[in-house]
């Protein structure tokens, strides 16, 4: 059972979710990549266009630098030997400013077409977002840290978007720190993760760019732990240890939801639409149980969405 708190912490990341990361879906943000010489979307699953991997971990670590191991450290879950050359042939193609003004045109064109160039409340939500992002906590939240050197577009829209997003990154930095700290690994938190959101073994860290023995040694050394069964499935000491890491995730965002008070429920009032109108019109991935796709979902490498992968990968768990 979830607490008052932490239900109100993840509301606040479930209505960010879309209106932060359509950018990663959207046609226009893939138009502009194509622009400056990169691949376009490799594939579209009901109706969302996943992202040009390239694409993906040159432009949204942009605010980081131009170092690919700085992106790999910051992004957590996925797989060195990805990241690196990736980002390597990234700043290849376009450099840091080239690649940071797609992102933002890419975004800002699609929260416009989906929401309108003015939607109601738009002032008063981005006021909001400020104020969360402005409360947030610096220390150990380097993508956070990341875009707040970048300061804000200056237009309503990008205003709205790069607000979102601060709040978007600074959560999923804290939730790097957690598990990182709670003692698991890349490999481990993944394993942990996909049979946590209800998803099979092996349906969600191989979008990450872990290869299968990287995923037996991983369950292998969960198993020692206890929390996994030897036959690949979470324990009741597993499931709890990966809530835990949920909980203190949560806690890491007290600062923001304390700024926010009151006032949470009325950015969720528009928040909550924004999101449902960005998912609709195939900007962002659906979702199951009223759950997002937290963090970028299984779409990665593999074309699939949290609500289809156990559907695909029932008979090869």
């Amino acid at each position: 059972m979830t607490t008052d708190f932490q239900e109100r912490a993840r509301r606040l990341r479930n209505a960010l979710e879309p209106v932060a990361a359509g950018v990663y879906f959207a046609p226009e943000a893939h138009a502009a990549y194509e622009e400056l010489g990169f691949a376009g979307s490799p594939v579209t699953h009901e109706g969302a266009a996943r992202p040009d991997l390239t694409a993906y971990f040159t432009s949204r670590g942009a605010c980081l630098g131009q170092v690919p191991e700085v992106v790999v450290a910051a992004f957590g879950c996925f797989n060195p030997k990805v990241v690196v050359p990736a980002v390597e042939a990234g700043w290849q193609i376009a450099g840091r400013e080239a690649v940071l003004a797609a992102r933002e045109k890419g975004a800002t064109a699609m929260l416009a077409r989906v929401l309108g160039d003015q939607p109601d409340g738009l002032d008063r939500v981005t006021e909001l977002l400020r104020r969360g992002a402005a409360a947030a906590r610096w220390e150990a939240h380097p993508i956070y840290g990341g875009l707040r050197s970048l300061g804000f577009p200056g237009n309503p829209i990008g205003d709205l978007w790069r607000a979102a997003d601060l709040l978007r990154e600074h959560r999923g930095d804290s939730h790097v720190i957690t598990w990182a700290v709670g003692g698991v690994d890349a490999v481990e938190i993944l394993l942990l993760t996909e049979q946590w959101w209800g998803l099979p073994a092996r349906a969600y860290a191989p979008t990450r760019g872990w290869a299968a023995a990287d995923m037996d040694a991983g369950f292998e050394r969960l198993e020692k732990r206890g929390l996994m069964t030897g036959n690949k499935k979470l324990t009741d000491a597993g499931r709890a240890f990966r809530e835990e890491i949920e909980v203190r995730t949560d806690e890491l965002e007290r600062s923001v939801l304390d700024a926010l008070g009151d006032d949470l429920d009325e950015l969720l009032s528009h928040l909550d639409p924004w999101s449902e109108a960005v998912v609709a019109a195939n900007s962002y991935p659906k979702r199951i149980a009223g759950i997002y796709n937290i963090g970028g979902g299984p779409h990665f490498g593999s074309g699939l969405t949290i609500d289809t992968a156990a559907e695909q990968y029932e008979n090869k768990a």
